[in-house]
């Protein structure tokens, strides 16, 4: 294994936005790599509580319109804004597919509600890598709408399945940005003794 490649792989990952999009469709088999890598996340007991709603074509524009929906619903006239309203909508519809990021709890509770979460985040880093491995863009969205009853009934949540998020993906034609991090030296302490 090239060491190196993998490090500049998990260095180079970033967060490219639906407006960065250039409209070309992803293949299904190339989403199904993806979520292949996604499977392969670490999880405590093997209860694998990660869960995928793949959102394409004419789907897309419902969950626009569910996004917009959502959102005047439930924002405040003092906080309202028509242009953040049309962007919530406009997302998904730039996309070439949304991920609906889910968690199915195990039924026995056998591990903490946070390690199936942590398991399913990590399941999302792997995609975010295979994205960037593949050149496609890909953005972690968590609307505060995510659990709502409009939402859950729009991804035919299951008894014990919740929302994360959304995993908005799409080809782009421009480099992204170069990352920014403060040196790992001033997060560590060492206990040597």
């Amino acid at each position: 294994m090239d060491t190196k490649a993998l490090f500049e792989l998990i260095a180079k990952r970033r967060s490219i936005f639906p407006k960065q999009y250039n409209g070309k469709p992803i293949p299904t088999n190339v989403i199904m790599d993806v979520l292949t890598q996604a499977n392969w996340a670490p999880t405590h007991r093997l209860t694998e509580p990660w869960r995928f709603r793949i959102i394409r074509g004419a789907a897309l524009s419902r969950l626009g319109d569910l996004s917009e929906k959502l959102y005047q619903d439930n924002t405040p006239e003092e906080k309202f804004s028509a242009e953040k309203m049309t962007k919530k909508g406009l997302k998904p519809r730039q996309s070439a597919c949304v991920i609906a990021i889910c968690m199915q709890r195990d039924p026995n509770l056998s591990v903490p509600e946070w390690e199936e979460i942590a398991a399913v985040a990590c399941a999302v880093q792997n995609m975010w890598l295979a994205c960037t491995a593949l050149k496609i863009g890909s953005y972690w969205s968590s609307p505060g709408t995510i659990n709502s009853k409009q939402f859950k009934e729009f991804l035919s949540l299951k008894e014990g399945e919740s929302c994360l998020g959304l995993f908005y993906m799409g080809y782009y034609d421009h480099a992204p940005q170069e990352g920014k991090r403060t040196p790992i030296a001033s997060k560590v302490e060492w206990m040597n003794s």
